[in-house]
């Protein structure tokens, strides 16, 4: 089954996401794909939904933001367009205040995580304002760190309006927060269609179990249950999990239970819910700088001990 590639835009308001997401529309058309675009706004009003064309199947989250407030609209919007629709890509743009693990979080429901392919986070960084954060919120100041850290492409906007030693600082600064990141300096968001093309999310392994992308800075991995596991010891691989594994969430068997359970992790606290019908038994990994062929064998190690005490 062909995934649909979902790309992620990230940056504070007004830092020039919406001015990229217009040229990359239009390489998506002269390309002759299947494309769609998720918009989310924080007020009741889109903006910014004028710039994309009309044959582009369009869903507009408003007055909220998806990470947290109208995530359960996301869902369900976003099983539509895969459903209905069946793009080869989707874009994503997120309000400024939008963290991205929150967003990745939102995106990859259980239900059809196994049906997408997260090419990376592009975020867009406005210059000027980022060299004279110092002058907004510490909240919004941690917010465009946040931004930036978690990003797989930096565009380095409104350079216009910088000069030579603003644009080296400006350089300097964001490779020091993002080594990983490749970094475009740039005006009106103009940036060569090959760099975005060229995100990948490396190797795919797929298998009955898994679907592994490796070499993004935020990483996802879907497990597919075949058998139900002991719930001591599901809890005990959770308390080996690294750090760096920042969300968990999906469905699963626990013994002796008939029907799944939705499980979410977060911040190291799991938390369980009995559903009474049958779901996919997917789960859904978010994190940084992991090993998922170890995280595999273990699951993988879970389900065999469990089914061998019966």
């Amino acid at each position: 089954m062909n995934k649909t590639e979902i790309f992620i835009l990230s940056g504070f308001l007004g830092s020039g996401k919406t001015t990229l997401l217009k040229q990359l529309l239009e390489d998506e058309k002269k390309q002759g794909r299947k494309v769609a675009v998720m918009m989310n706004e924080l007020g009741k009003v889109s903006i910014d939904s004028d710039s994309v064309d009309e044959d582009v199947p369009l869903k507009e989250l408003l007055d909220g933001c998806i990470c947290c407030t109208i995530s359960d609209k996301l869902e369900a919007q976003l099983q539509e367009l895969l459903t209905v629709e069946k793009p080869e890509v989707i874009y994503i743009e997120t309000t400024g205040a939008a963290h991205p693990v929150e967003v990745l979080d939102s995106i990859l429901s259980p239900l059809f995580a196994d049906r997408m392919i997260v090419k990376g986070i592009i975020s867009v960084v406005d210059g000027p304002r980022w060299l004279n954060r110092k002058s907004l919120s510490p909240q919004v100041q941690q917010l465009l760190i946040e931004q930036v850290r978690h990003a797989d492409l930096i565009v380095l906007n409104k350079a216009d309006a910088l000069t030579e030693a603003e644009q080296a600082l400006l350089t300097m600064e964001i490779q020091a927060l993002n080594s990983h990141a490749f970094n475009i300096l740039t005006s009106y968001s103009k940036v060569a269609m090959k760099q975005i093309r060229g995100m990948s999310p490396g190797e795919k392994k797929d298998s009955a179990h898994s679907h592994v992308f490796s070499d993004l800075k935020l990483s996802t991995y879907v497990y597919q249950f075949q058998n139900p596991v002991n719930q001591s010891d599901f809890e005990d691989f959770l308390k080996s999990l690294p750090d760096t594994v920042y969300r968990i969430k999906g469905y699963l068997k626990l013994h002796p239970s008939h029907y799944p359970f939705l499980f979410q992790f977060s911040y190291g606290m799991p938390l369980y819910m009995q559903e009474n019908i049958n779901m996919p038994l997917n789960i859904v990994f978010i994190g940084e700088n992991l090993d998922w062929d170890i995280i595999e064998q273990q699951l993988l190690a879970l389900e065999k001990k469990a089914t061998e005490s019966l």
